[in-house]
């Protein structure tokens, strides 16, 4: 359920061009691909790959990466509970515009938390949020490492990181699971693909 906005006396605005008619145009349905798992599990690569993939097509894509998304939107926020929940919050309603925009979205979050990840799913239409879970094993997470942030983790540099110091809440009915330390990239891309075509988000 949407929570009621804090501001009183405003209505929304009905537009003329309407969801359906921009879907018509781009040829697709709008929705969002929700990327979740720990830090180097793969979220930001594997939803650029999939947007190139979807974008050479000729489809409307756009990622929306957690570091990108931090530098401006939520430029305010940092790693505290309320703020991850705040960061996720503001990421689904900026989504969610988009896919009223008839946009593919792809998103690249931690999204450490089940409760706030189903508060995005709730604020959209049925079916227009696909949760996808990187259920890649800490250790293999770990010892990746793009960023070098689990040794500064583990060093008790960066206090509550997620998988270390902070929980990760694994999603109990994503509707695509992988584990990128078992499948290619290519693997990768093509499951989720063809979970687009199977549920006709996208034409086959």
């Amino acid at each position: 359920m949407t929570e009621a906005p804090k501001s009183k006396h405003i209505v929304w605005h009905h537009g003329a061009i309407t969801k359906e008619i921009r879907e018509e145009r781009n040829g697709h349905k709008g929705f969002t691909l929700w990327f979740t798992g720990l830090s180097g599990s793969g979220k930001s690569t594997l939803s650029h790959a999939v947007q190139q993939k979807l974008f050479d097509q000729g489809l409307q894509t756009y990622v929306l990466d957690g570091d990108n998304v931090r530098h401006g939107l939520n430029s305010n926020l940092g790693f505290s509970p309320e703020d991850r929940t705040e960061n996720i919050r503001r990421a689904g309603e900026v989504a969610k515009l988009f896919n009223d925009a008839g946009v593919i979205v792809l998103t690249a979050f931690i999204s450490p938390y089940q409760e706030d990840r189903d508060r995005v799913r709730n604020i959209m239409d049925p079916g227009e949020f696909i949760e996808i879970f990187l259920d890649t094993p800490l250790e293999v997470c770990e010892d990746r490492d793009p960023k070098g942030l689990y040794k500064k983790a583990r060093a008790g540099v960066i206090p509550e990181f997620t998988g270390i110091s902070a929980p990760y809440e694994a999603p109990a009915s994503a509707e695509i699971r992988l584990n990128t330390g078992d499948l290619s990239q290519d693997e990768c891309v093509q499951a989720i693909v063809d979970y687009l075509k199977e549920g006709q988000y996208i034409q086959r």
